[in-house]
């Protein structure tokens, strides 16, 4: 199944539709407010510890419940993407500047009401607003899935893969619309980035990136997304796949050049990752057909413990290559490709060089086919 960033799957409480005030009021808010004071309340909760988290710089704060309330309160120097964390659920919300009130219920922490700020308030617009009938879709098509792989039925496992592909064709859209008409939004930054994470076109990703406006690109995610532009443009088809070597079980260091003369499949993938678990009958299938004709494939695993990683490829029948540095995300192959979602893959020709990316399923035995008649 093609993951699809879950964005839009977030459930949070719908509140005024403050995106439509002009942008101007993002500046005067920013002014006034020097600082940030988030005030909660969890029911059903006297006591416990309850987590800030900030994504970006990976620093977590904490405060005790004292009779379910608690406050956080300090300085931001921008917008950050947070969770606030309680018994391992958590919530995401944009933390700025102001005013914060949360409102949790103790085994609901999705379900949180968080208000204040301009942005987060036009973050539970866009997510419960626009992006409802997204994740009505989304939810229907998990649900059919997980039916139909219980029953293995593979008919209905290609359809619904196509009908992934069409909604998150449309998610997309609607963040392209979102963008044009607010291109001054940090919100319609961090969306691109958010939603082109996976398997996206160049071209329509710097096209979204070009209708943002110099302070939406200076911004933490309008920074990432220049970063994503340039990184996909070292893998991009028609240019030489960069070259790295990594280690296989047995820790022999295979490099990706050892496979020039073939048609090589550069397969990133992990054992705990769901959709690529999925996807490994069809990458086998294809291995079978196509191998005798020049066709080999080079799988490169994020995993970070190597019996959990040994195990799959056992289990999943991968008889190709396999490598990993067994340091998951943070794996230096990761930063060379620009990966920020798996499964993805690059489908080199006899001298190296990426001839398409991100094959799934029927596509790639369609583009095979193509090449290895």
């Amino acid at each position: 199944m093609k993951e699809i960033i879950p964005v839009l799957v977030c459930t949070a409480i719908l509140l005024m539709g403050a995106c439509h005030g002009n942008d101007a009021a993002v500046t005067r808010q920013e002014k006034k407010d020097s600082s940030f004071a988030i005030i909660g309340k969890v029911t059903g909760q006297d006591n416990g510890i309850i987590y800030l988290i900030h994504r970006q710089t990976g620093k977590t704060d904490s405060a005790y419940l004292d009779h379910g309330f608690f406050k956080f309160s300090g300085k931001a120097d921008t917008a950050e993407f947070c969770r606030i964390s309680l018994n391992d659920q958590m919530k995401s919300f944009f933390l700025e500047n102001g005013k914060i009130s949360m409102l949790i219920t103790k085994d609901a922490v999705k379900q949180a009401q968080i208000t204040g700020t301009r942005l987060q308030e036009e973050f539970n617009y866009f997510q419960n607003q626009l992006g409802k009938p997204l994740t009505d879709k989304m939810a229907a098509l998990e649900s059919a899935y997980d039916s139909a792989s219980k029953k293995k039925n593979q008919k209905a496992l290609d359809s619904l893969d196509k009908a992934f592909e069409a909604l998150d064709i449309e998610q997309k859209n609607l963040v392209i619309d979102y963008t044009k008409s607010h291109p001054a939004s940090l919100l319609s930054a961090f969306e691109i980035y958010s939603n082109f994470l996976y398997n996206f076109r160049l071209g329509q990703l710097d096209s979204a990136y070009q209708q943002l406006d110099p302070v939406a690109r200076a911004s933490y995610f309008g920074r990432q997304i220049q970063k994503m532009i340039e990184k996909t443009k070292l893998t991009s088809v028609g240019s030489a796949a960069p070259e790295f070597s990594n280690k296989d079980a047995n820790g022999k260091s295979i490099s990706l050049s050892s496979f020039k003369g073939n048609y090589v499949l550069v397969d990133f993938w992990a054992s705990w990752c769901g959709p690529c678990r999925r996807e490994n009958p069809a990458v086998v299938k294809a291995y079978q057909r196509f191998h005798g004709k020049g066709f080999n494939i080079f799988g490169v695993s994020l995993d970070d413990t190597k019996a959990d990683w040994v195990a799959a490829i056992k289990k999943d029948g991968l008889s190709w290559t396999q490598v990993s540095e067994l340091k998951g995300w943070d794996a230096d192959v990761v930063s060379l490709y620009g990966i920020k979602a798996i499964p993805m893959n690059f489908l080199l020709d006899k001298n190296g060089v990426i001839v398409a990316r991100g094959l799934r399923g029927e596509e790639l035995v369609l583009t095979l086919q193509k090449l290895l008649p």
